[in-house]
């Protein structure tokens, strides 16, 4: 796996070096200048790399390189070899991320054991970015109503620029993958992208997390911040972070820096920042719980993610994609949900948003027998219930009614699941009830359909323009 780049200005140390790991079964490229190195690197990013302090007649030394490294190639390990150690040479070092320190002349058996070790890092490093990248959360966006198009075309709108968005919807309508779909089509999709979950730190804790730490047992220990160096840092549910730590938050948006916990070195940053949260900031605020500073710094471009609700008409769409979805990881049924069944999950009520669609998918899958499509009464019968010969069970309160009350109360509630079933599309709904539309419209007027709510405000728009 990889090869081991060795930098030293010195020919008999590199070729040394060289020949004692070849004949341990490595592969090894040298470079004797900084220059050499880099081209190396670009030419190929190596394994490991052992790099000497002083580099004569070079443009960079030893830690010049090791910066660039960490920066560009933050998984490769780096382990420094010097003729003129001294402990300040080997701390320096190590603050800037380098695996170990070996002082010449080294011990054969000492460095062997450092590049073992150094070379099963680099080894499980990649496995890790492999699982990553194979498990890697989707950014995919799946949608055709008009409320997700218009969510479509304002991420659009951001993903080529730097801006900070705040996007703001209720728990479970999609908000971090939103947040992955602008970083996916941005020019930082290559760079890492950090999530941080404000609700699920203790908030004694919260700033070692972000900050990172740095004492003498333990060295450095980058945080949060500085893992998305480059990309982007996701604040999940940004109205959780503790109110002290707020502070320390604006003033990195501030300057681009901040100090680690213990440390005294000033660490810079390049951070492209996105927020989220389901709560209302500006109560938050009200209540001096968030900080209107911060909010302003963060609500640069505020993007509201629909609920489930907003987009029923999505809802078919979405549960075959969770079913594609159930099927690949776990190799769970590729069924398909029936007219009947995607019908009547148009009609229920989603308060868990797209995540309780998620895990609806997932358990009929799992707790269904067959292979054919997925039938009404395999979903939860909490919200549409009926006896065994298929009666429709009356609620308490229609049962009271009249007949004709009774027949219009349901009529009024039919018709009005089925507008918001279509997302206000008149002309959808009266083709899927069976009705011209100007009959439905009329129906929906003799039933004093109230025009407070989405559906209702449609109908009322419809009857102003046919009123033109």
């Amino acid at each position: 796996m990889g090869d081991i780049l060795i930098v030293d200005d010195e020919r008999d140390i590199r070729e040394l070096v060289s020949d004692i790991l070849e004949d341990e079964g490595f592969t090894t490229r040298l470079a004797g200048t900084s220059d050499e190195c880099m081209a190396q690197v670009a030419k190929e990013q190596p394994a490991l790399m052992i790099l000497d302090i002083w580099l004569k007649d070079s443009s960079m030394d030893g830690i010049d390189i090791l910066k660039v490294i960490k920066k560009d190639h933050p998984d490769v390990p780096v382990v420094i070899i010097s003729g003129h150690g001294n402990i300040e040479i080997a701390v320096a070092a190590i603050k800037q991320g380098a695996y170990d320190f070996i002082e010449k002349p080294f011990n054969i058996d000492q460095l062997l054991v450092v590049i073992r070790r150094a070379m099963e890092t680099s080894r499980l490093r990649h496995e890790n970015q492999s699982l990553k990248r194979r498990d890697a959360p989707s950014t995919e966006m799946i949608g055709d109503s008009a409320s997700f198009r218009t969510l479509i075309s304002q991420l659009d709108k951001v993903t080529k620029s730097n801006g900070r968005v705040l996007l703001r919807g209720p728990a479970g309508s999609g908000k971090e993958v939103a947040a992955r779909y602008i970083h996916a089509n941005s020019n930082r999709a290559d760079a890492p992208f950090v999530t941080v979950n404000c609700a699920g730190v203790e908030p004694d804790r919260m700033e070692e997390v972000l900050f990172g730490r740095e004492g003498k047992d333990n060295g450095v220990q980058p945080g949060l911040l500085e893992q998305a160096n480059g990309g982007v840092i996701y604040f999940d549910e940004v109205a959780d972070m503790p109110l002290g730590t707020q502070g320390k938050i604006l003033r990195v948006l501030v300057d681009q820096q901040f100090t680690r916990v213990g440390g005294s070195d000033k660490v810079r940053v390049d951070l492209r920042v996105i927020s989220s949260t389901s709560r209302d900031l500006e109560a938050e605020i009200d209540a001096d719980r968030f900080r209107q500073e911060l909010f302003h710094r963060l609500n640069v471009v505020p993007i509201p993610v629909p609920s489930l609700e907003e987009r029923r008409e999505d809802i078919p769409l979405l549960g075959a994609h969770f079913i594609a979805e159930c099927n690949k990881s776990q190799g769970l049924s590729a069924r398909e949900f029936s007219d009947e069944a995607a019908a009547l999950m148009q009609t229920m009520v989603w308060p868990g948003n797209v995540r309780q669609l998620k895990n609806l998918v997932e358990r009929v899958l799992i707790l269904g027998d067959g292979t054919g499509p997925i039938e009404a009464k395999e979903l939860p019968n909490e919200q549409h219930s009926s006896d065994e010969e298929g009666r429709v069970v009356l609620s308490g309160s229609l049962a009271t009614l009249p007949l004709r009350e009774a027949r219009e109360a349901f009529e009024r509630e039919y018709l009005l699941t089925q507008i918001n079933r279509f997302g206000g599309n008149i002309s959808r709904t009266a083709n899927f009830v069976g009705m011209e539309r100007s009959a439905l419209h009329r129906k929906l007027k003799s039933l004093g359909v109230v025009t407070t709510n989405k559906a209702g405000a449609r109908v009322a728009q419809i009857e102003e323009e046919e009123a033109r």
